[in-house]
């Protein structure tokens, strides 16, 4: 999975202080924010997502909670439809720990009957735009 395109903002900034990244991404030191990330996808699970993030930053560690839902978009196993996930997950010590279910009722095509989860873990340290997962699933 690689990181397509991140954008994130303040909606609550409760200091007035935090850290620009780019254009793109401001990460307040406390506060809430909304993201919206795009992924692309490649190996048994080929296709796009797009999600939508709200954090919550400021714990005593200086890392984050979130909550997001994604959508994919492609073939999972050789079956083309899509899918909804839903994304809960920390963000400490530059590293995004994060767990992944797929939401019952929301699939297309091939992927209509998905059911599944998975744990990712992203670090910065390794470069932090692509990584991999293991989603456990069944297509029934």
């Amino acid at each position: 999975m690689t990181v397509a395109r991140w954008i994130e903002a303040a909606y609550v900034d409760i200091d007035g202080e935090g850290t620009q990244m780019g254009d793109d991404v401001y990460i307040p030191n406390r506060g809430l924010t909304t993201a919206e990330t795009d992924y692309t996808y490649s190996g048994e699970i080929e296709g796009k997502g797009v999600a939508r993030m709200i954090g919550a930053y400021g714990n005593p560690a200086g890392g984050a909670v979130f909550e997001a839902y994604e959508q994919f978009t492609g073939s999972i196993a050789g079956q083309e439809g899509s899918c909804v996930w839903r994304i809960s997950g920390t963000y400490a010590d530059k590293t995004v720990r994060s767990h992944l279910t797929v939401v019952p009722g929301l699939g297309t095509g091939g992927l209509e009957g998905l059911v599944g989860e998975a744990d990712m873990v992203l670090s910065e340290e390794g470069g932090g735009e692509a990584y991999g997962f293991v989603l456990s699933y069944d297509l029934s």
